[in-house]
């Protein structure tokens, strides 16, 4: 990364994290909160009590994971999570969603969530949609990882930011402080065949092959780390404006 940035945070220095899978981690923006001058800590959804995660006055980020937020009887941890994330979210205190993580902020925003009819998976570009200012713009042009089934409509509110080819909304904010992405902005090129090991079946279940992705990762992935360091700064800018 070329970039030698410095922390201006005026919230706390530790930065909670909600993973739902060992595997699917802060990848490339470990890299990036560190450098900042942060701490990182880890809850593991479904073993830890996430309420310090999301009663935290600091930045949690909420990441990706195979269960679909409506999935509550099987997974009964998602209802503690969601409500205390309608809580969380409520205050506006500072929150980043991806891919599961973001469907969980909509679903506790009041959207609905639902499965798609098609299966996203793999690297593409996404619509940066014109607005002022868009937290995005450093992904114009630029390939992302998508790897979900769900979707999720637009909360109330909510500023749509980015849309993709089978899925309108990829990404929104609300106010300064709350940002979902339903693609995978964190991914990091030397991780990535973890995720060829543990979601197997769900590639060879969409007919995918695992070479392109393999490939494609080569490929996409150093230019998509680049450009996430200027989003989260730009994210972290704003939580800092307020």
């Amino acid at each position: 990364m070329s970039q030698n940035p410095t922390s201006t945070s005026n919230f706390p220095k530790t930065i909670y994290v909600i993973q739902h899978l060992a595997f699917e981690d802060l990848g490339s923006l470990e890299d990036i909160f560190y450098q900042l001058g942060y701490r990182v800590r880890y809850f593991e959804a479904g073993v830890e009590d996430l309420t310090q995660a999301l009663e935290h006055d600091g930045l949690t980020v909420i990441l990706g994971g195979p269960i679909g937020v409506y999935e509550n009887q099987d997974y009964p941890f998602l209802d503690q999570e969601i409500a205390l994330l309608k809580t969380r979210l409520s205050k506006q205190l500072p929150t980043l969603g991806i891919c599961l993580g973001a469907q969980l902020i909509a679903y506790a925003l009041g959207a609905k969530v639902y499965a798609g009819q098609y299966k996203e998976i793999g690297w593409s570009q996404i619509e940066i949609k014109d607005l002022p200012n868009n937290i995005l713009l450093p992904l114009k042009n630029v390939e992302v990882l998508h790897w979900h089934g769900d979707t999720f409509e637009l909360p109330e509110n909510a500023e749509l930011l980015a849309s993709s080819k089978y899925y309108p909304h990829q990404a929104f904010q609300l106010g300064n402080n709350i940002l979902a992405l339903q693609f995978h902005i964190e991914v990091l090129e030397e991780s990535l065949e973890k995720w060829l090991i543990g979601h197997t079946c769900e590639i060879r279940k969409a007919d995918l092959s695992i070479q392109q992705l393999r490939e494609d990762n080569r490929k996409y992935a150093s230019h998509l780390e680049q450009s996430c360091a200027e989003v989260i700064q730009i994210f972290l800018k704003q939580i800092n404006a307020n």
